[in-house]
């Protein structure tokens, strides 16, 4: 017996490419939804062999599935993600939206799979960025036996992390490089394309470091 899955999200890079590992490690899904906003309704997305066409966020029924995958973000899914929850499925966010939330796990299966036992509260279970996930993995073993105190860390993050619309500016900007000039910065606050700029996703409250460890250590989120 396998399980009711939906990707909501499912055309953005990251959503599709969940629906490519769901497959690629053989995952028992017994249904697969592909979820997204109205204007990509019928919007086909692949599943291993298999052809979906994307449904409506607004009018699917999560109460017909055990889980959901968010690949949206922080903003939607601050909306959407509790709505879901109550509906019945457990939803595992890949947004920043609950990381801080004391009521939601902060997962990293290889540190804290126990964790997930009050996922129940909310029914919505968070995961680190994509620094912090692979870090703590490797730091785990040596905080078991050495009780990690600080870590400085440095990240260089590719464009790819700002989605599709980041990966489509570095391409039209470094197009434009070699013909016209390249293009006004859209998505980005400066030029992208053969640049590298010190600034990620937004200053807020949630910048500075937690005061207490969740994920067996303190992870930056």
């Amino acid at each position: 017996m396998g399980y009711r899955v939906a990707v909501v999200g499912a055309t953005g890079n990251v959503g599709r490419e969940m629906l490519n590992i769901l497959e690629e490690v053989e995952f028992p899904v017994d249904r697969i939804h592909a979820i997204a906003s109205r204007k990509s309704i019928g919007v086909e997305v692949s599943f291993g062999e298999k052809i979906v066409k994307c449904e409506d966020v607004e009018q699917f029924d999560f109460s017909t599935v055990d889980l959901v995958l968010m690949s949206v973000s922080g903003s939607f899914s601050k909306i959407w993600s509790p709505k879901i929850g109550e509906a019945g499925p457990i939803v595992i966010d890949n947004s920043s939206a609950f990381r801080m939330d004391p009521d939601v796990p902060l997962i990293v299966p290889e540190v804290n799979p126990d964790d997930v036992e009050w996922a129940d509260r909310k029914n919505i279970i968070a995961n680190p960025n994509c620094s912090t996930a692979q870090l703590v993995v490797a730091l785990k073993p040596l905080h078991d036996r050495a009780r990690i105190k600080r870590v400085v860390v440095s990240t260089y993050q590719s464009v790819s992390g700002a989605g599709k619309e980041g990966m489509d500016e570095l391409w039209d900007q470094t197009k434009g490089v070699f013909v016209l000039g390249a293009p006004e910065p859209k998505k980005f606050p400066k030029q992208i394309a053969f640049n590298v700029i010190p600034f990620i996703g937004a200053f807020n409250d949630e910048a500075i470091p937690m005061k207490k460890p969740r994920c067996g250590m303190k992870p930056t989120r």
